[in-house]
């Protein structure tokens, strides 16, 4: 019989807008940023295990991150959070 000991997500978040809505790169970054924002508070609010392992900002006022959470509460994550 198997069972999981432990378990990690690896995601690469992206946070952009239609390029079609007409937004400046200063105006998409920001809204970007606080979406980006909205997310981290509910993973807070939630109670979820994260690590954020990079964030880049693109030319276009795209938001790249690459982040490591828990995914579920009864394995134990210490091992991927160092």
């Amino acid at each position: 019989m198997k069972r999981v000991s432990a378990a990690c997500i690896f995601q690469t978040l992206v946070f952009s807008q239609k390029p079609e809505l007409g937004y400046s790169k200063e105006h998409a970054l920001k809204y970007n940023r606080d979406e980006f924002e909205r997310y981290k508070a509910n993973l807070e609010y939630t109670k979820t295990r994260y690590q954020i392992d990079d964030t880049a900002e693109q030319e276009d006022g795209t938001l790249v991150v690459h982040v490591r959470k828990q995914y579920n509460d009864n394995s134990d994550v210490a091992e991927y959070f160092k």
